[in-house]
This record gives structure tokens, sequence and C-alpha cells, in this order.
């Protein structure tokens, strides 16, 4: 085992998937049987990960039983999950983010868990390559491959799958630069916690780590469920 960490943002509403997360918050709906977020904390055991950090506030009692499952998950609640964006859920594990650190979404598929076992020597998203126009999450890089943006929309990029990695000093920086948006109240409530790495962007050495189209998806909504898994044909109205 290393010495890195994780932690896993599972705090949202999950709105664009009702109605299955109107009794079940989105990272424990299941594809082929298994919850999205067990394929994430399977990968990052894989890797061997010290510690899960799971970040939770909508339906957060379900995410108990993960504590047991596996011996190195903690929960961490985030109490402002309704009011502020996912800005929130890094502000609530920062007290243990002390470690070079992955931060992922918890609403993943991972099909592909060797995805973790990459060498990873300096921060990174994991990234997928996307031809033409997107209006998602994307990270424009310079020559060398230096990300020099953390935006949305954008031509032939790397488009945001779900998955960051920082080396420690990068975490505190990022840390730092959170908990000084947080003294500046009305101004940080909508942002996302990539905001913040993009303003800090020239303090970073960013790259992209690609992975393939099918190793790792980010399901949004019912019919895009259906098409990882048609088991959930039937809910598509």
């Amino acid at each position: 085992m290393n010495d890195e960490i994780a932690v896993l943002m599972a705090a949202g509403l999950g709105t664009r998937m009702r109605p299955l997360t109107e009794k079940t918050p989105k990272p424990l709906i299941k594809v082929f049987g298994k919850p999205m977020i067990e394929t994430v904390i399977d990968g990052l055991e894989a890797r061997g990960v010290r510690h899960v950090y799971i970040v939770v506030g909508y339906k957060k009692e379900q995410f108990g039983y993960l504590t047991a499952k596996y011996g190195n998950v903690s929960i961490i609640e985030n109490t402002e999950y309704t009011t502020v964006n996912n800005i929130s859920s890094i502000h609530a594990a920062l007290p243990v983010m002390n470690a070079n650190c992955f931060i992922c979404e918890a609403d993943l598929y991972v099909s592909d868990p060797s995805i973790f076992l990459a060498e990873l020597s300096h921060s990174c998203y994991y990234g997928k390559m996307v031809k033409g126009h997107s209006d998602d999450w994307v990270f424009p890089q310079d020559d060398t491959g230096r990300i020099i943006r953390v935006c949305k929309g954008g031509d032939d990029c790397f488009n945001m799958c779900g998955v960051a990695y920082f080396i420690k000093d990068d975490v505190k920086k990022i840390a730092d630069a959170i908990n000084n948006a947080y003294k500046k109240k009305g101004t940080y409530e909508d942002k996302f916690w990539d905001n913040i790495v993009d303003e800090e962007i020239n303090n970073l050495y960013l790259t992209v780590h690609e992975v393939g189209k099918n190793q790792i998806v980010e399901i949004d909504s019912v019919k895009e469920l259906e098409v990882v898994d048609p088991n959930y044909k039937e809910y598509n109205l």
C-alpha cells in the first residue's frame, strides 16, 4: 500500500437520472449489477491507495455499508451540498487531503480498473480525446502537453472524464485557494472545484493522462445508462 489517498465526490442529487435517483443516490445506481462507486473503489484498491474518503450529502445514510465492505473507506459529510456547488465537497475533505490524492467523481462506471495502475509522476487529469467541438469540460494544452486551461467548450481537445490526480504539493495549493475562496462570501457558491484549478493553473504543472473511450464512462441520464447497460431499457420512457 502506498501513501496515496482518494476523495470521491458523492454528495449530489443526481437529478438528471430521475426516477432512479428518487430512491437511490446516483453513485449507488448499479451497472451490470454493481454500484458505480464500487467500480471506482475497486480500481483504487487495486492500485493500493492507502485510504478512500467518500464525501456524501444526498441520502447519505445509504453509503454506510461501504465502510464495512472496504477496510480503508471513510465517510465525510458535505452539509452544504444543496446550496453550494461541488467546491463544497472538496472543502469538506480538505482536513484529510495531506498526501498525493486522486479526486474522482463517484458516478463513474469503470469497466477497466487498470486505468488506476498507471505510473503518475506529476499532477494530471484523466482525459479522452474528442475530435471536433465539445461543449463539455476540456483541457487545452500548450506545445509541451501542459494543460493551460480547465474550462468548458473546445475543439479537438481532451475531455474530462471524472478522475484527477494531484501530487501533495499541488493538493496544498488547491486547498489554500479553496480556503481563500471561502473567505469571500457570495463569490464561491456556484463554483465547481475545477474552476479553482483553472484559476491556479499557472501555479500547477498539469498534464493529461489519456484513457480510452470505453475504459471509464460518466453516466448522466437514464438514456446514457441504458446505452451502457441495456437492462435499464424499461426506464427509458
